[in-house]
């Protein structure tokens, strides 16, 4: 036999499940009144804040590789010199290494790119104080490119011999500076450099040389494709200035890493307070 069973609710119970059933009905169509009114305009102006959350975390690993490539740099301009390698296609990867060399200056070829200003341990001498030579007198200057023939190999290559002032730009003057005779020296390999913007292009049959092409300048001199910015300074008040490599990178990732992820915050809040708050942004 079956026997059926009718629970009957009483009122209380009843109005509270309606309630219950009615807040459910509210809060939903709330939700989705909130969605209808963000709108395309609103969803744009939450791409921005989402992009730029993106373009921080890009630059952390930006400037994590730039702190990297500096410890490098660092540590190829401290090695301990060596000769040039038999395979001279070893030289590429040797950017920035110091080179010992024995020879003898060939001055017939020789030439200046400029102008360029003066280098004092890595940085132009016009980027901070303290230095002897004013502002106008590193604006003006040369630095002065000389074939240079091995007495070890019949190989010969360029040496960027260091920084001479603007008067030098005359031949006559230059040869105030020659060293005859057998001599050794280290210089930092360095290799070709592209054209930078903005920059004239050079002019081998005028002796104009405004950026170093290394296979052109090579091609001029008669040389092998190699670059050695010389370390030493010879002595005398008409010698050129050696040094002359800037090993200084710039690395600003840590500013644009504040800069992104402050823009993605300051936004994002903006946007809850406008969309979800519904509050004035001010």
């Amino acid at each position: 036999m079956l026997i059926r069973r009718t629970v009957i609710a009483r009122p209380k119970e009843i109005d509270e499940i309606k309630k219950k059933a009615k807040h459910k009905k509210e809060k939903r169509g709330t939700a989705d009144e909130d969605t209808e009114n963000i709108g395309l305009y609103g969803y744009f102006l939450l791409s921005i804040p989402v992009i730029t959350f993106g373009l921080g975390t890009w630059q952390v690993g930006r400037r994590q590789w730039k702190l990297d490539l500096i410890k490098d740099l660092e540590e190829r301009l401290h090695r301990e010199p060596i000769e040039i390698p038999e395979n001279l296609d070893e030289l590429i990867k040797l950017e920035y290494c110091p080179i010992k060399v024995r020879g003898e200056f060939l001055y017939d070829k020789e030439f200046i790119i400029g102008p360029r200003s003066l280098i004092i341990d890595g940085h132009g001498a016009n980027e901070g104080k303290g230095n002897l030579i004013s502002n106008s007198s590193t604006n003006k200057g040369y630095n002065i490119v000389t074939p240079f023939k091995l007495d070890d190999r019949d190989l010969v290559i360029l040496v960027n011999r260091g920084w001479l002032p603007h008067k030098f730009k005359n031949p006559e003057e230059r040869k105030k500076t020659h060293v005859e005779g057998t001599l050794e020296l280290t210089g930092i390999n360095r290799l070709t450099e592209k054209r930078p913007q903005f920059s004239f292009k050079n002019d081998p049959e005028k002796s104009i040389w405004n950026y170093k092409d290394l296979y052109q300048m090579a091609e001029y001199a008669n040389t092998a494709p190699i670059f050695l910015d010389m370390m030493e300074s010879f002595p005398g008040e008409e010698m050129p200035i050696g040094s002359q490599t800037r090993v200084n990178l710039r690395n600003e990732h840590l500013s644009y890493i504040i800069t992104w992820f402050g823009l993605s915050g300051i936004i994002g809040f903006y946007w809850y307070r406008m969309f979800i708050l519904k509050r004035p942004i001010f």
